[in-house]
């Protein structure tokens, strides 16, 4: 799988399967390496922050300079695991993972008030002042039982997020 001009083999299919507990049929898996590989120019067997913003729908992406951070560099198998996210099979727990990893940037498993003001900003622009979102910010966090000191964790963004309703899905066109 290190080279991306091979096919994949049945064992490849089914150990990325496995990595990405089945959120993908082998037909998407297959689908996904044909984009992984118009998308790896090089041929190197990773996909670069400079490739992944070859994708229109990407680049305009509010969040793109965060999820960058979380892609640069993957390989096959952690591209596919990176979208399981988005798969109509993955569980509410492996979609709150993804959101809860946009949020803790630095990666020290606590999401602060400063953290989310970074994401809402990023999703906001221009559109609301600084303190605007901040009102909104506390108002939220108030709403959920935290105040604007809290350090959230994967716990308390599962508590958050566990009775919205949560929907984020891609669907992945197969040949």
């Amino acid at each position: 799988m290190g080279n991306t001009s091979s096919m994949l083999t049945q064992y490849d299919i089914e150990e990325v399967q496995e990595h990405c507990n089945h959120t993908f049929s082998q037909q998407e898996i297959v689908s996904l390496y044909q984009r992984f590989c118009q998308l790896d120019r090089n041929g190197g067997g990773f996909i670069s922050a400079e490739e992944f913003l070859s994708v229109p729908e990407f680049a305009v992406n509010p969040l793109s300079q965060r999820l960058l951070r979380m892609l640069d560099g993957l390989n096959f198998k952690e591209f596919v695991a990176f979208l399981s996210a988005f798969s109509s099979r993955a569980t509410l727990q492996q979609k709150v993972e993804f959101i809860f990893k946009v949020y803790d940037s630095d990666g020290n498993g606590k999401v602060t008030f400063s953290d989310m003001l970074e994401v809402l900003r990023d999703l906001s622009g221009q559109f609301i002042s600084e303190q605007q979102r901040e009102q909104v910010l506390i108002h939220v966090l108030e709403e959920a039982g935290y105040t604007k000191n809290s350090l959230l964790g994967l716990s308390d963004f599962m508590k958050i997020l566990g009775n919205t309703g949560l929907k984020m899905e891609v669907e992945v066109p197969v040949d």
